[in-house]
């Protein structure tokens, strides 16, 4: 195996680790739910911290739960700058098992902006923002979605 580089890790810094983290963060936080999971952010003014609970009840085989886990770590690894500070603990229920990787990531950033922890999506990709001012384009009419013909009068 070629190493291209040294791993980048989630540091010990950026995790909530000892029970008594997560029991604070249990009690005091702000929960927000999802079909997927549930997330509980207790906001500090310290940098943005991620602690996971995924149960053998949301899948009995390891290798299901440590994927549940790995997706919300390079989630939280990619929009950590922009997270608002605080604990974070992600518990992940058992609809997770079937949901692919994106509907998990996508799950668990609607959690974050619900929550008030990550800004509304930006206009940095390709598609427009939704309810723009842009007309959507009439099946009628000239000029709408291409390969669609105007029905003969």
């Amino acid at each position: 195996m070629i190493s291209t580089g040294p791993r980048k890790r989630f540091p010990r810094s950026a995790r909530v680790r000892t029970r008594a983290e997560y029991t604070t963060v249990f009690n005091g936080a702000r929960r927000v739910s999802d079909p997927l999971m549930t997330l509980h952010w207790l906001k500090a003014e310290t940098p943005a911290r991620l602690g996971l609970a995924v149960s053998r009840k949301v899948d009995t085989r390891a290798v299901g739960r440590n994927r549940i886990k790995r997706v919300l770590r390079d989630a939280v690894r990619h929009l950590r700058a922009d997270l608002a500070g605080g604990d974070y603990v992600v518990v992940a229920r058992s609809a997770a098992k079937v949901a692919g990787n994106p509907q998990i990531r996508e799950a668990f950033e609607r959690l974050l902006r619900r929550a008030g922890a990550l800004p509304a999506g930006g206009t940095d990709g390709t598609m427009p923002p939704r309810g723009g001012n842009r007309p959507s384009p009439s099946l009628n009419a000239p000029g709408g979605p291409p390969g669609r013909a105007e029905p003969a009068c």
